[in-house]
């Protein structure tokens, strides 16, 4: 019973592939090209009607039935139910678990995303949109935010606490691209030993390898109208 993964390689899809990697689910990878505007064919509109990927479809859901999940965190803490891993062991852990992947889907992942789209890839469209204040503001609120991670890792081993969980693999994939964001963590050494700590696993290394190299193209003026609906 191989789980469907809707995937492209951006910090939402490693989400996913990191956390089947790590709970060692067996899953199948359906690209969905984002450059290309496959995540607004109606197939794909079926099982995410938000038109973001990642999402799945697990044939053997609750009661053995076959279900379709979008939205990055609510498919982790199925996929915690489902393994019965990497969500702590009471509800004090869960709690804490869920608070650390709200907070990465309503901070991190908006902000950071947003600065990854003003510093890169806003001063490429045609015509060009450098703008300072958005790149500062942005820039800045990422921040603030690594320095919420850093102190919670001061007290830590894990964002939640002394165990891995999902909360971590929510977070690391948007914090490992600071270097894009233009951030300087030279300041917070904590983030700066869960980044490595999280790196060096060897699920975390298998999921953010997933179709790596389709990252390395750099998409066309097409693409960028494609990606941005411009």
């Amino acid at each position: 019973m191989t789980i469907d993964l809707y995937y492209w390689p951006t910090p939402n899809g490693w989400k996913i592939s990191i956390a089947l990697e790590e709970m060692g689910l067996p899953y199948t990878t359906r690209l969905v090209d984002i450059r290309k505007g496959e995540q607004f064919e109606p197939d794909f509109l079926r099982i995410s009607p938000n038109n973001r990927m990642p999402a799945i479809v697990d044939p053997d859901g609750p009661d053995g039935e076959p279900v379709s999940i979008f939205e990055s965190g609510a498919i982790l803490m199925y996929l915690a139910r489902k393994s019965g891993q990497f969500y702590g062991t009471s509800e004090r852990d869960r709690i804490a678990v869920e608070q650390w992947v709200m907070w990465q889907m309503g901070g991190v992942g908006p902000m950071a995303g947003q600065a990854h789209h003003f510093l890169q890839y806003a001063p490429e469209l045609d015509p060009p949109q450098d703008i300072p204040y958005a790149k500062d503001r942005y820039k800045r609120e990422v921040a603030r935010l690594y320095g919420v991670l850093d102190r919670q890792l001061a007290k830590n081993q894990y964002v939640a606490g002394d165990f891995y969980s999902i909360a971590d693999m929510a977070i690391w994939p948007w914090a490992h691209l600071w270097k894009r964001q233009e951030q300087d963590i030279s300041d917070k050494p904590h983030l700066t030993r869960w980044l490595d700590a999280l790196r060096d696993r060897p699920a975390v290394q298998a999921g953010r390898g997933l179709h790596a190299d389709l990252r390395q193209v750099t998409p066309t003026e097409e693409e960028l109208k494609v990606l941005f609906k411009r």
